[in-house]
């Protein structure tokens, strides 16, 4: 029995019921190692048209016509079908084969036996199948050795690699573990150290060595790797059932592989989906810890004192310089569906980049990232905070959380200090960056610049600030609800320009005549005069606090 299951029309043709048919391959004796997927015995003339591919076609040769065009055509329907062979029994019907149905099964590919003395085909049938249901149940024994013994290396304290050494012994072979994308996560081969892309290279240069030839290169990945070749997908990355986290590579280096090779991987690929499955949860797990402390700091919690040796025990080693609170906060669409343990180790790769230690943390439930930057010195505040909010907003990409039409993430940077700066500055961080959404997009606020809008977001449920946005913006409001153009974005263009009309009219593309008249309507439906310093401020003031009420 071969490696792929089944068996071949060469060791069809030696099972006793067959082989006391004198057999005689008459055609395609190259091709008697193809796989017999079933048994079909048939006498009609359109037998093809009832194939599906891979069987062994019985027949006393009844249904093969008899001129040469009708023989040329019921072999090149077979053929077209994929059947394993055509084997006919010399009888009644044909004494040796015709000539024209040698030939075309020559010219086809297809093997060709005829059978010298009568057989029961019902035995023929019953022998073949019974090799091939125990073909199959043997393929399903070794795949389930291979699963045994990846599970052992598991109970064993092993991981990844114990797995993917397990599944390289099975296959003779390299095996390799990459992203979606064809980015390689570990490679393991037969007998050898199983080794990471990126950590234990060394351990396993001939892998490695394997897969740069193979799938290092773009094009190489574009193309796939060798023909017979098996890619398994791993399951388990992002929402969804049929989501993707990784791809089981076995490439066809040597030989091509077989369907044992598949089911092995197969079984390999579900115990990998639970390691990886347990790491992310894990590490999901870790980053909410560390979030959890965060907050812990900033709601009080947290003694300054106590605060360096908590976060020390949480890999945080700062130094003697200043702490930076920094805070992301995600859009409300995005925080629920999240996979924080993708953001998060997308996050800290990025910061990697930056040089600075780092404490970061996750919270889930407010859909924001709260962390901690080690200064060296407060002069530095402005330039980490540029490469941290950069790095941030890669992370975000990296892990998939960009949406089309969503909010794009806010990032706000507090006060640099101490630890007891840090405990304020982190709470104050964070009520900002809630009290930001839906203003513009810069890469970064700073705290200490967003106090006006921090203090109407703390008001936005008081009926208060409702009834002041209605007396100060009502008319309007239900100007624009019922007319057009709309005369509201005019309103705010004027106000963030601090009543420049010149660059009021560039930004909204108007001549100014056209501004002075919507101005004059604006002031007229308000009964106010939008040059009196209290009518800006008043105005201004509105226009802030409407974003943050119903």
């Amino acid at each position: 029995m071969e490696a792929r299951g089944g068996i071949t029309v060469r060791q069809a043709l030696g099972l006793p019921a067959l082989r006391g048919g004198l057999p005689e391959v008459v055609a395609g004796a190259d091709r008697l190692g193809g796989t017999v997927r079933w048994v079909h015995a048939g006498e009609v003339p359109n037998i093809a048209s009832l194939l599906k591919g891979g069987e062994l076609l019985l027949t006393t040769g009844l249904g093969l016509g008899h001129r040469a065009a009708e023989q040329r055509a019921f072999v090149g329907r077979l053929a077209e079908r994929g059947i394993a062979a055509l084997v006919v029994e010399l009888g009644p019907r044909f004494e040796r084969l015709p000539l024209p149905l040698v030939e075309a099964a020559r010219a086809a590919g297809l093997p060709l036996v005829q059978l010298h003395r009568e057989v029961a085909f019902v035995s023929v049938t019953e022998e073949i199948h019974t090799e091939i249901v125990n073909g199959h149940y043997a393929l399903l024994r070794q795949a389930e050795e291979v699963h045994t013994r990846c599970t052992h290396a598991l109970l064993a304290g092993g991981g990844v690699p114990h797995v993917l050494r397990v599944l390289a012994d099975f296959v003779r072979g390299p095996v390799f573990l990459e992203t979606p994308e064809g980015q390689l996560l570990y490679a393991a081969g037969p007998g050898g150290s199983p080794g990471n892309g990126s950590d234990n290279a060394s351990e396993n240069t001939d892998a490695l060595a394997v897969w740069e030839g193979l799938r290092g290169g773009r094009a190489a990945r574009e193309a796939g790797p060798p023909q017979g070749s098996v890619l398994v997908d791993v399951a388990g990355g992002g929402q969804g059932t049929g989501a993707v986290r990784a791809r089981l590579v076995l490439p066809a280096v040597s030989a091509p592989l077989g369907q044992a090779h598949r089911l092995a991987a197969e079984r390999a690929a579900g115990t990998l989906a639970v390691v990886l499955m347990q790491a992310r949860q894990e590490e999901e797990l870790a980053a909410r810890g560390r979030g959890d402390f965060l907050t812990d700091l900033a709601e009080g919690r947290v003694a300054p004192e106590a605060a360096p040796g908590r976060a020390k025990a949480l890999g945080f080693k700062p130094g003697g310089g200043p702490l930076l609170p920094v805070v992301m906060r995600l859009a409300p669409q995005l925080a629920p569906s999240g996979d924080w343990a993708v953001l998060a180790r997308a996050v800290l790769g990025e910061l990697a980049s930056v040089g600075v230690p780092v404490l970061l943390g996750v919270r889930p439930v407010e859909g924001r990232v709260p962390l901690l930057v080690g200064l060296r010195a407060e002069q530095e505040r402005t330039a980490v905070a540029d490469r941290v909010a950069t790095a941030l907003r890669a992370g975000v990409e990296r892990a998939g959380l960009e949406r089309a039409g969503a909010q794009r993430p806010v990032v706000v940077v507090g006060t640099a200090g101490g630890w007891a700066a840090a405990s304020a500055g982190l709470r104050h961080a964070a009520e900002t960056a809630a009290a930001a959404q839906g203003l513009g997009e810069p890469p970064w606020y700073d705290a200490r610049g967003l106090d006006i809008e921090l203090l109407l977001w703390r008001l936005r449920e008081h009926r208060d600030l409702a009834a002041f946005v209605e007396r100060a913006l009502g008319p309007l409001l239900a100007h624009d609800r019922a007319a057009r153009p709309p005369l509201l974005p005019t309103l705010e263009s004027y106000l963030a320009h601090a009543g420049r009309k010149a660059e009021t009219a560039r930004e909204l593309h108007l001549n100014r005549q056209t501004l002075y008249n919507r101005l004059a309507k604006i002031g007229e439906l308000l009964g106010r005069d939008l040059e009196e310093p209290g009518t800006v401020l008043t105005l201004s003031l509105a226009l802030r606090a409407r974003r943050h009420t119903p």
